[in-house]
């Protein structure tokens, strides 16, 4: 791999995991560059002064202990909020380019498709079926 170099990356969209939200609820995309001040801000401006019931955070691959740090934040901030976590995985395609190819012959490039974990979590200020797998009481 050290002829190639990541063209681009694409990853699959499939649903939230939660049934029965609002068609107005935000979700809060945690990315591995993401800064977590920027997005609790963001956040908590949409709990606090927009009112908002729930809030999703979700996140993939190193991602993913960021989402989880956001969640805890706003726990410790907001209080009494209901939480029901899915985990699962999603499948990133990557394209990569070869940069060394064989004079005359055509760029060559190679797909790689790679599962990794995502975690999806529901914080909600209005109680949740308790029942449900991943359900956390305030």
């Amino acid at each position: 791999m050290e002829n190639f170099r990541k063209v681009r990356t694409s990853e699959e969209e499939i649903p939230l995991p939660f049934s029965d939200l609002p068609p107005d609820v935000v979700e809060m995309k945690v990315k591995e560059g993401s800064k977590i001040r920027n997005l609790m801000n963001f956040a908590m401006a949409q709990m606090e002064l927009k009112g908002s019931r729930q809030i999703i955070f979700s996140g993939c691959g190193r991602a993913v202990t960021k989402t989880i740090t956001c969640v805890e934040i706003m726990k410790r901030k907001l209080g009494g909020l209901h939480q029901v976590t899915k985990v699962r995985y999603k499948t990133l395609m990557e394209v990569w380019e070869n940069q060394d190819p064989p004079p005359g012959s055509p760029v060559q490039n190679l797909t790689v498709h790679k599962n990794v974990p995502s975690i999806c979590i529901l914080l909600s200020r209005d109680p949740l079926d308790p029942n449900q797998n991943g359900y956390q009481p305030p």
